[in-house]
């Protein structure tokens, strides 16, 4: 409750609650999501809006065998109940299957440690084409100076791969003090090698597309959303008939 108030008083209006699982510190199934009402009984208002912040249930899995990507090409029933799917490959061939094969919406960058493997291009650009977005987090690069050190170079070392694009820049803050407000994070994206307009995209306009892409995930088809369009004045004219119109001419 304390990190979601927090959230929208910096002036977040979406959060998501991470379920990570790694199989490989134990045996783990894919169990449904809490539902957000359950945590939170009553959400806050967005600031600025009469909209209450929006809660969506994320899943990360931390893959280091191939086999564990079965789960994912599998129609689990619970996975369609997470807004997000996320994975978190260890090995090279787990980013390169995660980039070309896997249904997900985000891959996870590792930013804790030096990466064993070099980003290349095909399977990046491929990741792209099919919409799914790589993730970036900021709070190891808060809490240590080693781990800053091994952000910023394995961000970098994306960005001159895929040009700052499909790039989100998230927290996986466990406590409110490790959370910054949009305007900071997109500055921190400036050290990830982003530049100023792909910053702001990485905390906004792209974290909304990959909430769209697990919409569409989940529905197996697409999304189609209606907006109505005021009528033209073109459009009122061409409902005049044709005599009407030649007596206002004349």
């Amino acid at each position: 409750q304390n990190i979601l108030t927090v959230c929208f008083s910096v002036g977040y209006s979406a959060v998501a609650l991470n379920h990570v699982i790694d199989f490989k510190e134990k045996k783990q199934e894919i169990i449904k999501p809490v539902s957000p009402s359950e945590l939170f009984p009553s959400l806050p208002i967005v600031q600025g809006t009469s909209k209450r912040i929006k809660v969506l249930t994320r899943l990360t899995l931390v893959v280091s065998d191939p086999s564990h990507c079965n789960l994912l090409r599998s129609t689990s029933a619970n996975i369609r109940l997470y807004d997000i799917i996320a994975v978190f490959p260890k090995t090279e061939k787990l980013f390169h299957i995660a980039c070309t094969t896997l249904d997900v919406d985000l891959v996870c960058i590792n930013v804790t440690e030096k990466l064993p493997f070099y980003f290349r291009r095909p399977p990046v650009n491929m990741a792209i084409d099919r919409g799914i977005y790589f993730e970036l987090l900021y709070t190891p690069a808060i809490k240590d100076s080693t781990m800053r050190r091994y952000t910023i170079s394995n961000a970098i070392s994306l960005m001159q791969i895929c040009k700052g694009k499909n790039i989100v820049i998230s927290s996986a803050a466990e406590r409110p003090l490790e959370l910054r407000g949009p305007y900071d994070v997109a500055n921190l994206g400036l050290l990830f090698g982003l530049s100023e307009g792909e910053a702001k995209a990485a905390v906004s306009t792209n974290c909304r597309a990959t909430m769209l892409h697990g919409e569409t995930r989940k529905s197996a088809c697409g999304i189609v959303y209606t907006v109505k369009k005021p009528r033209k004045v073109e459009e009122e004219e061409a409902a005049v008939p044709a005599c009407k119109k030649a007596k206002t001419q004349a």
